[in-house]
Formats: structure tokens, sequence, C-alpha cells
């Protein structure tokens, strides 16, 4: 289940509010509130009392347990900009600039599962075989190392640096 929270018009530029943001993507509830606890940025504040209100919201709408949730995403939208202007010198005046934010947190419940021990496919175990005779089984390991041996053979081969004598690297050089 899903909870949603929404702060909107909250005066900090959304890319110094991203920059808080970004970080608790992912996170547990409680390890993002400790993140945005030690923060040094403004924008960790109202994100911080965001993420309460998301959790306050999951605890008594939703009755959720506050340790299953994780921060499935923040995303921060740009809001209205409030244009301001400053006297400068020779009688001009030059523009200031104020954004706004929109702050939406969606808070997931994490169901906590069984640690299971998956069995291999079939296919991933080799095929055993019980009509086979061991003189049989040696062959057919003979078999195998002799086909590993090759193709390591081969291999090397490919990756062997060209070799040749002093006077014939001198003279398969271009003139310079």
């Amino acid at each position: 289940m899903e909870v949603t929270a929404k702060t909107n018009y909250l005066r900090i530029a959304p890319r110094k509010v991203r920059l808080v943001a970004n970080i608790l993507k992912g996170l547990s509830a409680r390890d993002a509130a400790l993140q945005l606890r030690f923060l040094p940025k403004r924008a960790s504040r109202p994100i911080e009392k965001l993420l309460h209100a998301a959790i306050s919201n999951a605890k008594h709408n939703f009755s959720l347990d506050e340790k299953n949730l994780r921060v499935k995403s923040v995303t921060v939208d740009g809001g209205p900009v409030l244009k301001r202007f400053r006297a400068r010198a020779f009688g001009r005046a030059s523009r200031i600039i104020k954004r706004t934010s929109h702050v939406t947190l969606i808070l997931d419940e994490v169901k906590p599962t069984r640690a299971s021990t998956r069995r291999k496919k079939k296919s991933d175990s080799p095929e055993l075989r019980l009509d086979v005779t061991p003189e049989e089984m040696k062959n057919i390991a003979k078999d195998e190392v002799s086909e590993a041996s090759q193709i390591r053979r081969e291999d090397s081969k490919k990756n062997r640096p060209a070799r040749g004598g002093f006077t014939q690297r001198i003279f398969n050089r271009k003139a310079v």
C-alpha cells in the first residue's frame, strides 16, 4: 500500500531541495528520518516534517506498521516564481527570482518475507544417469577434461603476442 504526503509552495529552490530528496530514495522510514535529522541543509527540516506526516498518515489512516515502511519516491517540482527587483548602480534595477517547490513523498509498505532456500533448477544441475558403469564414467570424465584442455590451448594461442626477433622488429618498422 502506498501512502502519499505533499507540501506545496515551499520557499526553497527546487534544485536545493532535490539534493536532500535524492538521499532518501529507497531508505526505510526510520533511516530516512535519521538522515534528515543530521543533514546540514536548510531543506532537510521541511522534508523531515513531511516524512513524519506521511508516517502518521500510514499509521492512523491505513493502520500500517512504521517498521515496514520505506521511501518509494520523492519528487520535487517547481512552484510559482516570485519576481523581485533590487536597486543597482546608475539608477538601474536587477531582477531577483525567488523560486518555490512542490514536494511529494510516497511511502511504500515492505512486507517481511521468510528467507527461503531456493532449490536449483534441474537444468542447472549436471545430468545424473544411473545406468552408467564405473568404467564408462571414467571415460566420460576423461573426454570432458580433454575438451576443456583443448579449449584452453586454443584460447592461449589467440591471446599469444606475435613473436619476432630483434632484427625482424627493426626491419618491419616504417621509415620515419
